[in-house]
């Protein structure tokens, strides 16, 4: 940390550089006594000369600041600035901020939950609601002069990112766009796009961070230097250097483990292997080092309330009585609207007791109102200990004096994968606080298979490139041929960034092409033959290898045709075996499932206990029922005693019955062999190439590799050119596509969009055109305000669950033939897209169906989340998006519809308790 010497010089240095700036920047550089960074300086000066920026910077170094000077800048000029956010939390934060600098009269807030002062000059809010006025063409846009856009990286984001460059594509020309963004490898390239699109763009990088990070690895209770220069930080000109003592541990470490199932050595002892702290004794260390507040980044919900009950069990308080009851007297205050019977729902009294010690978790299973507590009490120094999962790293404002990463290893979504270079420094750029600490600290916990070197290029390296998640959607399609006609509409998309990083990609494509084609004359000589065309003969070759593979294929069709009809003929209480995989074994049928574009799903249990999705994949020839069983009804999929007991019926089941199945594989595989010895086909081409010239030639297998290899690379390059074909304009060819879809059901005729298609183009959600296919079909006409909630919550909710979960619990009355018929709908638009060569509409999700329902039954807070298996955060965040698009669906409900009424009295019915709290005090 500089002295109060150091700092003032800087603040005389700073008075002289705003001296020779603009009028604007020097009156709000009044507001930072002590100065502004050079990038800072640098980008606002962009702004007050008329120019967008791009600001790609650390986390924690300020880049916000160039932000709220275009906020400065509207004000002062009589416009309006919009300050958009990727999170709802982050719009909250940022309210609040500028709420306190220019006071409530002067700053709004639009998010799905709340709506605050709209018309203000300055608002702050979601991504997407800025989208979603741009497309309605709202009169709010009226003014505009600034839209800032935090966290622009968040483009990326394979599920939102688009939204970013529709807003960017479609802000009128007249507005500034300043763009703030994590410190990202192609800045460049981003800024050469913002170019192209907004006109010209200052790109200002700022590289090292405003407090040095040091990295470290705990092992044990002992804490080592990453670097053996520990203040190594990326962009030092020197490589960086692995602690030696670290790369000796790992190495003894990998000793001890191959040697862990041997015989003990001389005098009895194994190698040994490293411990590893628990949970309290890394905060206790860090305590014990002064490195706390903390936050420990564990990518499990599950695994950071533990981590808390660890600590709380150990006896652990990081705060003194003072302390304790700043925290119990801040918690009561924000807490005092939530009714005493929905606070011992939420576990309120073990959450405060952490609290008051200093210790809290922080996740999106949490109420929101209890995240929010969480990051005021750690700014404020009374929360000094956080475990956390990494969506805390986007954004919000809670920097730490030290980050700890337990594992290198997260669930992304599909799999277990590595953490990222990006994913590293953007988890470890919350350590070290601005005009706080000297140094922030990022220390990795020792585990089993950690490679020193590894870690070392995580920490060193920062390829965290941008990346284009962008991609045309039914609602988009209909909006923007609406505004500016099919034409204009498809030339916007040829402007985005993913076709700008796309068209920059096909130059090396080209390049390899041409050097593939040098090669193939090389091969071409080498398979030359004196006794006549060896690239006729390998042709020959080729083509009979072709057709025998398209036999084997077409018998693979057949098979799994059969194996279809097979499903569908299964009943619950049918026994099955299933043949191969990882699900192979003996099962009885609970569910048939619903049919989707795949054939049915149906749900089993297994003789081991597990309950299972099965799909056409697991049964490589028809299934048929072994022996029927009964099956309870009082049996619950999701109770494990019912579970037990269901599988043991049916073990002792197939102990008495005869179950052979009578094999049938080896069938299969001969027919398949039959069909290629009788095809006629391949008979004439094995004739023909017995006759060629070629077939007698000494050395007519050497020339066959060199054919073969010519084939391959032909093959490749044929590839790489419709790779090449496939990049130009491929956006645009999407948005054809889209379009020819929307055409033939309805929704576009020609350059005009017509009234379904204007319903359409107010459904802002992943499932848009289901969502209109339901209104269109009237799906949703005859039931009540909670059988439409739990029938739409099927296209907002996304379980966590694997595929093959218990199914879903489901209500009564007009849910289920509503959802059945939901599912064919879908089952029907994934057959249309199939045609049109999209995959836009993922199944719809009915595991939300029964608490939406009883929550909007009126149902208490305990009874539903005891039933529901969710934690409160995700029951909230999900009955919150619910809310939004049953919103959505009464405005593009046809004019005559029951739903135009039913859906606002869903959302009433859905508005209440813990949902009904707003997160804006």
């Amino acid at each position: 940390m500089s002295s109060p010497a150091e700092r003032y010089a800087r603040w005389r240095t700073t008075r002289a550089e705003l001296g020779g700036s603009g009028r604007e920047l020097a009156t709000f550089g009044e507001l930072y006594p002590f100065g502004l960074d050079g990038f800072q300086l640098a980008a606002c000066r962009a702004l007050e000369d008329g120019d967008g920026v791009l600001v790609a910077a650390p986390t924690g170094s300020g880049k916000t600041v160039v932000g709220e000077f275009a906020v400065h800048l509207a004000l002062a000029q009589g416009g309006k600035c919009f300050y958009t956010t990727p999170i709802k939390a982050l719009s909250n934060q940022k309210y609040a901020d500028l709420v306190r600098r220019y006071g409530p009269d002067m700053v709004g807030l639009l998010t799905g939950d709340n709506s605050i002062n709209g018309e203000a000059p300055v608002v702050v809010m979601t991504t997407e609601v800025l989208r979603n006025m741009l497309y309605a063409g709202s009169p709010t846009l009226a003014g505009l002069g600034y839209v800032v856009m935090d966290e622009v990286h968040y483009l990326s984001d394979r599920f939102r990112g688009a939204v970013w460059e529709e807003v960017i594509i479609h802000l009128p020309e007249s507005v500034r766009l300043v763009s703030l963004s994590a410190t990202v490898s192609n800045a460049e390239e981003f800024g050469d796009w913002l170019v192209t699109v907004r006109g010209h763009t200052r790109v200002i990088v700022e590289e090292h961070r405003p407090v040095p990070l040091w990295q470290h690895v705990l092992v044990g209770r002992r804490m080592y230097d990453l670097f053996v220069d520990a203040s190594q930080e990326w962009g030092d000109t020197e490589p960086a250097r692995v602690n030696p003592e670290l790369v000796r541990l790992a190495r003894e470490e990998t000793r001890a483990f191959r040697a862990g199932d041997r015989r003990p050595g001389r005098g009895g002892h194994r190698p040994r292997r490293l411990p590893i702290p628990s949970r309290f004794e890394v905060v206790d260390k860090l305590d014990a080092e002064g490195l706390l507040p903390a936050i420990t980044f564990i990518f499990s919900r599950a695994g950071c309330d533990a981590a808390v009950l660890q600590c709380l069990r150990a006896g652990m308080r990081l705060n003194s009585p003072e302390e304790r009851a700043d925290v119990r007297d801040h918690v009561e205050k924000r807490c005092a609207s939530i009714p005493d019977e929905d606070l011992r729902v939420l576990g309120y009294h073990e959450w405060l007791d952490g609290l008051e010690r200093g210790v809290a978790a922080h996740h999106a299973g949490l109420l929101p109102t209890f995240k929010e507590v969480v990051e005021e009490l750690f700014v404020r120094g009374l929360v000094k200990a956080v475990f956390a999962t990494e969506t805390l790293a986007l954004g919000i404002n809670m920097p730490a004096r030290s980050v700890v990463l337990e594992r290198l290893v997260k669930w992304n979504g599909e799999t277990h994968a590595d953490v990222t270079p990006g994913e590293y420094t953007q988890l470890t750029g919350r350590a070290g606080r601005r005009g706080i600490d000297v140094e922030g600290h990022a220390v990795v916990l020792w585990q089993p298979g950690v490679d020193p070197a590894a870690v070392g290029g995580l920490a060193s390296t920062r390829t965290y490139p941008l990346r284009s998640s962008f991609r045309p959607s039914y609602n988009m399609a209909v909006n923007l041929v609406g505004q500016v006609g099919r034409e204009r509409a498809r030339a916007m998309l040829e402007s985005s960034f993913a076709q700008f990083q796309a068209d920059r990609a096909v130059v090396g494509l080209a390049r390899q092409v041409r050097r593939n084609e040098d090669a193939l004359v090389g091969y071409r000589d080498a398979m030359t033959c004196h006794l006549g065309d060896f690239t006729e003969y390998a042709a020959l070759r080729r083509s009979l290898t072709d057709r025998e593979a398209e036999l084997a294929r077409s018998g693979a069709a057949a098979r799994k045709a059969a194996a279809v009809e097979s499903l569908e003929r299964l009943r619950p209480g049918d026994v099955i075996r299933v043949p191969a995989g990882r699900r192979a074994g003996y099962a009885v049928v609970l569910d048939t499932g619903v049919v989707g574009g795949d054939g049915p799903r149906p749900t089993v249990l297994t003789a081991e206990r597990q309950v299972r999705r099965l799909t056409v994949v697991d049964f490589p020839r028809p299934v048929e029922a072994l022996s029927r069983l009964r099956i309870p009804r009082t049996f619950n999929p999701r109770n494990p005693q019912s579970r037990r007991d269901l599988a043991s019926t049916l073990r002792t089941h197939l102990g008495e019955v005869d179950v052979d199945d009578g094999g049938g594989r080896g069938r299969a595989a001969h027919g398949s062999r039959a069909a290629s010895t009788d095809d006629a086909e391949v008979a004439r081409l094995r004739r023909t190439l017995r006759q060629h010239p070629c077939h007698g030639c000494n050395e007519r297998e050497e020339h066959a590799r060199w054919a073969e290899r010519w084939f391959r690379l032909r093959r490749d390059t044929d590839s790489l050119e419709r790779r090449v074909d496939g990049r130009t304009n491929t956006l645009a060819r999407t948005f054809d596509r889209v379009c020819q879809l929307l055409e033939s059901l309805g929704y576009l005729a020609g350059e005009s969009v017509t009234e379904r298609g204007s319903r359409l183009g107010r459904l802002y959600t992943e499932l848009d055109l289901l969502a209109a296919e339901c209104l269109r079909a009237g799906v949703w006409e005859e039931l009540s305000p909670p059988e439409l909630a739990a029938c739409v919550s099927a296209l907002v909710y996304e379980s966590r669950q694997p595929d093959d979960a218990a199914p879903a619990r489901l209500p009564g009355g007009g849910v289920r033939p509503a959802l059945v018929e939901t599912v064919r709908l879908w089952g029907h638009l994934e057959l249309v897209e199939r045609e049109h060569r999209l995959d836009l509409s993922r199944e719809p999700d009915l595991g939300f169906a029964w608490t939406a329902y009883r929550w909007a039954s009126g149902h208490s807070l305990d009874a539903v989340l005891s039933e529901a298996e969710l934690p409160a955060g995700d029951f909230v965040r999900w009955t919150k998006q619910l809310v939004d698009l049953l919103g959505q669906v009464a405005d593009a409900a046809p004019e005559a519809s029951r739903v135009r009424a039913t859906a606002p009295a869903a959302v009433e019915a859905l508005r209440r308790g813990v949902v009904a709290y707003s997160s804006v005090s």
